[in-house]
């Protein structure tokens, strides 16, 4: 699952986020200061510190983390990853690779599951090898002219695939904090990871360790009965740590 590949599309905009939510709370206090836009634009391009990131990061007004749009390609997660994150709806939007429109004919590649790479290389052989015989079925019906998108069905979830979502800083903390709690696969659990951590490259303080991540390391466990009882390390400084602790294995993956 390393070859699972993360970017950024518009880092430019973490910036933005950053100064809008400092922008946005400042006007709320500083309103009769502003008589004019040359006025409201001196607040907005006025310095900031990383605290104060962190301090507005903190407050409970979601609004001033909703006035940038983040956009983030995925390539090479499975298609059951896309079934799981799309349920995120709310100030999210995506876009995927079609298998109605697509033929993945001799190309298709499949995203090994995390527990199956720990059982070895002869365990990986025989998944890919079921997932090679579902691509044959595929192509073959491909080849004898029934649609794509029908043929579609034939695909397993592993199928590698390219997906790019777009959401407010806000969402992405919801979508991290929800998703890489370990409730979740592990796959969607290491996109998440990998995502906040590029997010976290570009702003440490709007997407701290102390807002960001699953709740037994932000706040407390919310699952109740459902807990797994093996809560993230307090002592967790990145998402990065995070990763390397629960799947070291991605590092010494071929």
């Amino acid at each position: 699952m390393n070859k699972i590949e993360i970017e950024i599309l518009n880092p430019d905009a973490v910036t933005e986020a950053e100064r809008m939510a400092v922008c946005a709370a400042r006007l709320t206090q500083r309103g009769e200061r502003i008589a004019n836009k040359a006025d409201f634009m001196d607040l907005y391009y006025k310095s900031y510190t990383e605290e104060t990131v962190k301090a507005m990061a903190a407050l409970p007004h979601p609004t001033l983390q909703k006035f940038s749009v983040i956009n983030v390609a995925v390539v090479g997660a499975s298609r059951r990853f896309l079934a799981q994150i799309t349920r995120h709806q709310n100030e999210v939007k995506f876009m995927s690779a079609s298998l109605q429109y697509s033929d993945y004919s001799g190309k298709a590649a499949f995203a090994v599951p995390y527990n199956v790479l720990a059982q070895g290389r002869a365990e990986v052989e025989r998944y890919l090898d079921v997932c090679e015989r579902q691509l044959l079925a595929y192509e073959s019906a491909i080849r004898a002219g029934l649609d794509h998108d029908s043929a579609g069905y034939m695909m397993p979830q592993g199928l590698r695939n390219v997906l790019i979502i777009s959401a407010t800083p806000y969402q992405w903390k919801h979508m991290i904090s929800q998703r890489t709690c370990r409730r979740n696969t592990d796959e969607t659990r290491i996109v998440m990871l990998k995502i906040w951590d590029e997010l976290f490259q570009l702003s440490p303080a709007l997407f701290s360790t102390e807002t960001t991540g699953p709740k037994c390391l932000t706040d407390r466990c919310q699952e109740g009965k459902m807990s797994c009882g093996m809560p993230v390390s307090k002592m967790a400084m990145s998402p990065d740590v995070i990763l390397e602790a629960y799947f070291p294995l991605l590092k010494k993956e071929h």
